[in-house]
């Protein structure tokens, strides 16, 4: 038998997959020189994984011009999707500050990454979190950085603090009316005109709402190019500064890991600096507006009697015409409606009703709860505003806010047990 020889072509032996290493920096700081330090580091770190040839460059993820303490950093959160999604086996960042400041998330982070099999090396502290010590090292250094941060906070607000004892203007970046440059605060003319007809419209009985439609069908834009609506013209209207004096501490940082400004009710002093830039409009039309406000409130709102029986009563203003929402029931339906439109109809007021149970399913929500408790929403929540349409902006007692939108139900999931039994009884009535 003839023996047959087949000659194969010799194969490269497959080299071991080396380790996927990509890198996280961050800066602070907007400023320039900052964002040239970012540009830095990612040049550095991209340079660094792949000078090795035994890893697998997987990228740099950089975030600019946010805090450690904050955790809506979008490109930390993308490069903790792709570890989940097994892209990332290491990561290198430069500290532990850089990281994360707060302890408790550090740790978080580095224990979920952990479990993954990624592995985080800190060069400053030369710290790999896989490491049988490494946890214990980053609980104790990120204690110190988070103490850092406290620090620095307290020291940036005693200098805001002592600005404003001065009677001094701190941290005015946009103001509509106004052109602000490196503390330089000047006039607009053309945004300036705006204000003064905003006020004017006002004290002539126009309604915050009415006033943004106005400018949003004169094409006016916003400062940050959002648009017009009922708050935004409301806050301008609130607004000391456009007479040239200034309300100071007005709000404050009352947790340096959130940094989440709270309203000023008394916790700290405040402080009233006259003069402090140029003056849009005159004090009298200020104060004037302000009497036009309250007398709207006190003509309006629902008194605090016996008939506030429903957690809803008094809180629910009309975007459209400043005015309260008032409970109403129609054919076996609860909504909640707005006075001006109850009292002179669509033409006076175009605002849409608002079903019952929305405001307690949007309630519960915005309050964290499964199920809607009438106390605790007395407590929490200070009032409703409606800027447009399917739209609610819950307001919290010490200032914040949390906006939900709602959608409409059909036609046919919204008839009741009772309108179908009725609609039942003319039908065979018609017969």
């Amino acid at each position: 038998m003839e023996r047959i020889i087949t000659k194969t072509a010799k194969s490269d032996p497959l080299l071991p997959r080396g380790p996927s290493v990509a890198a996280y920096a961050r800066v602070s700081s907007g400023k320039d020189a900052m964002l040239q330090s970012l540009a830095a580091q990612v040049s550095y770190y991209s340079e660094l994984i792949q000078r090795r040839p035994d890893w697998e460059y997987a990228g740099v993820y950089a975030d600019e011009a946010l805090t450690g303490t904050k955790e809506n950093r979008p490109e930390f959160r993308r490069m903790l999707a792709d570890c989940r999604d097994g892209k990332v086996d290491m990561i290198i960042t430069k500290s532990i500050s850089r990281f994360a400041r707060n302890t408790v998330t550090l740790l978080e982070t580095v224990r979920e990454l952990k479990s993954l099999g990624v592995d985080v090396y800190f060069e400053e502290q030369n710290i790999h979190s896989i490491s049988g010590d490494g946890e214990l090292m980053l609980t104790i250094l990120a204690s110190y950085a988070q103490a850092e941060s406290l620090s620095a906070s307290e020291n940036c607000k005693w200098r805001v603090r002592k600005r404003f004892e001065n009677g001094e203007l701190a941290g005015l970046n946009f103001m509509f009316g106004y052109l602000i440059a490196k503390g330089e605060i000047e006039i607009d003319p053309e945004q300036a005109a705006v204000v003064r007809m905003i006020f004017d419209d006002y004290i002539g009985g126009m309604g915050g709402g009415r006033i943004a439609k106005k400018l949003m069908g004169m094409n006016v834009a916003t400062v940050r190019g959002a648009d017009w609506n009922s708050e935004r013209v409301m806050e301008i209207l609130r607004n000391e500064k456009y007479t040239g004096n200034a309300l100071l501490q007005k709000k404050y940082v009352a947790d340096h890991l959130t940094k989440k400004l709270v309203r000023n009710t008394g916790a700290l002093p405040q402080y009233f600096a006259e003069g402090t830039h140029p003056a849009i409009i005159d004090t009298a039309t200020f104060e004037k507006a302000q009497a036009v406000m309250e007398e709207r409130r006190r003509r309006y709102d629902a008194k605090d009697t016996s008939d506030n029986r429903y957690p809803f009563s008094g809180i629910i203003r009309c975007g459209n015409c400043d005015k309260n929402y008032k409970r109403r029931v129609a054919a076996g339906r609860v909504a909640w409606q707005c006075s001006t439109f109850l009292k002179n109809g669509k033409a006076a007021c175009h605002a849409k009703q608002i079903p019952e149970p929305v405001l307690y399913i949007t309630g519960a929500e915005v309050l964290g709860q499964k199920e809607f408790d009438a106390e605790i929403f007395k407590k929490e929540i200070a009032e409703i505003r409606v800027p447009e349409f399917n739209k609610l902006v819950f307001v919290f007692r010490d200032g914040h806010t949390a906006e939900k939108a709602w959608q409409d139900r059909s036609r046919r999931e919204s008839w009741t047990d009772e309108m179908r039994q009725a609609a039942s009884q003319r039908a065979k009535g018609g017969r």
